[in-house]
């Protein structure tokens, strides 16, 4: 008989809970129990797992990865999922090795390039991957010349960081003034170009941006298994156009996301984001991590948490093909239970063990994403 697979989500986000569902219900039937820590006591991560604990504030990454490896000991992890401080965690992979615990991330080398932005489209570029034209600006004077140089060719100019995830940071650049058009409805990503002009000059440090053409749909994000021995193991592209989700495994969006992922060290899960120049997909970003919407690939009868956790064990399947591809959907917010009672913050220099989560509470307070079919 199989022996039991704890598997460890450090501070990851909310919509994994349906990560750690597709793990215990896993075609092989293997017992599986998910241990989580996370900074907020609210997270759903937390009362989803079987086990949690409360992550002490203030570390460094390097006091951060000593925290890490004690939890493995201690909680006898068999595969570790990480999220926070990724790349201090992976350099020290050789340490998680010794101590019994394999990490379901890439390589050092791997997570180091694709941090910045910039480096990421000069290292696709050089194996032959579209990428969108783009200036790295770090003043004002540096922004509207990009700008201009972008609005000549008849482009929107949006800017991004050059370091961060999930969109934080993300404005499209326009000259209309600020009106009651814009009060009166949502907040939009767009500024007013006079605006960020003049914060910039106001700043006491310099920015590090990516200005480029804002890039239209459909965006595309490939969701990527790949082995230690570079080989893909498994490639589909999720599809997003306005509301509508689908899927897609046409070459145009998986050719270019194999020859990154493959060719770069992108081990276990990651996720390549494409979107439209014109008339041909280009590089958005890379994730050297799983996708928050990966267990939307279930669709497709594909259970992607599990083909990593079984590949960083050792227990390799060779190639996935999904089944087949499943309808257009949509996706909406559905209650997931939180902890009982928000736990008091421990001090930074508090870094031994933390209370392990109580049973979920009957009344749930926090929503995560859920697909579900149009």
């Amino acid at each position: 008989m199989l022996s039991r697979v704890r598997v460890w989500l450090n501070r990851t986000y909310a919509e994994n809970v349906f990560f750690m569902d597709q793990l215990r219900r896993n075609p092989s039937d293997r017992a599986v129990e998910v241990h989580a820590t996370h900074g907020d006591p609210d997270s759903p991560v937390l009362a989803a797992a079987d086990t949690a604990d409360l992550e002490p504030e203030g570390l460094s990454p390097a006091g951060y990865v000593e925290y890490a490896l004690d939890q493995c000991a201690r909680r006898g992890i068999d595969v570790f999922v990480p999220r926070l401080h990724q790349a201090a965690i992976v350099a020290h992979r050789a340490e998680f090795t010794a101590a019994g615990t394999a990490l379901l991330a890439p390589t050092a080398e791997a997570v180091a390039l694709f941090e910045d932005k910039a480096t990421a489209y000069e290292a696709a570029r050089s194996v032959g991957v579209p990428v969108p034209p783009w200036r790295r600006v770090r003043t004002a004077d540096e922004l509207l010349a990009a700008v201009e140089e972008l609005e000549a060719d008849g482009h929107k100019a949006c800017f991004k960081p050059a370091v961060g995830a999930g969109g934080v940071g993300f404005r499209v650049i326009t000259r209309s003034p600020l009106s009651l058009v814009q009060l009166s409805g949502f907040p939009s990503p767009y500024v007013e170009l006079d605006l960020v002009v003049a914060a910039l000059r106001r700043a006491d440090h310099p920015v590090d941006w990516l200005v480029m053409p804002r890039l239209e749909q459909p965006e595309v994000s490939v969701d990527c298994l790949t082995g230690p021995d570079n080989r893909l193991r498994l490639a589909v592209g999720r599809t997003k156009s306005g509301r509508r989700r689908g899927f897609t495994v046409q070459e145009q969006w998986l050719e270019p996301a194999r020859l990154i992922a493959e060719g770069f060290g992108l081990h276990y899960l990651s996720n390549i984001q494409f979107r439209m120049y014109g008339d041909r997909p280009v590089l958005l970003d890379v994730n050297t991590r799983p996708a928050g919407g990966l267990h939307q690939l279930s669709l497709c009868g594909v259970n992607a948490p599990w083909a990593a956790v079984q590949l960083a064990l050792g227990e390799d399947q060779g190639a996935i093909e999904p089944p087949f591809l499943g309808p257009d959907y949509t996706v909406v917010s559905g209650p997931r239970p939180v902890w009982p009672a928000p736990l008091p913050q421990r001090r930074p220099e508090e870094t031994g063990p933390l209370r392990s989560a109580p049973p979920a509470p009957a009344a749930p307070r926090e929503t995560a994403p859920q697909a579900l079919p149009l």
